[in-house]
């Protein structure tokens, strides 16, 4: 791909390779998703992983939805 552009490379490329917070892959109710470990035992979920269809439309496990890890 070329880009043919008057815009500096370091605006083009900015915010390209950011390092995203530790995550974590855990199992909740028999369900793999990953998750960003906060502060006094809680996370919140980045994604699903691996769980039946059914679950990817229950808000408590959506994206961004914090849960506690036990």
């Amino acid at each position: 791909m070329t880009l043919y552009t008057v815009v500096a490379m370091e605006q083009v490329w900015e915010g390209a390779f950011n390092n995203y917070a530790a995550t974590r892959e855990i199992s909740v109710q028999g369900m793999l998703m990953q998750v960003e470990p906060m502060e006094e035992g809680r996370a919140r979920i980045v994604r699903l992983l691996d769980c039946p269809l059914n679950r990817y439309l229950d808000p408590a496990f959506s994206p961004g939805s914090i849960i506690t890890l036990t």
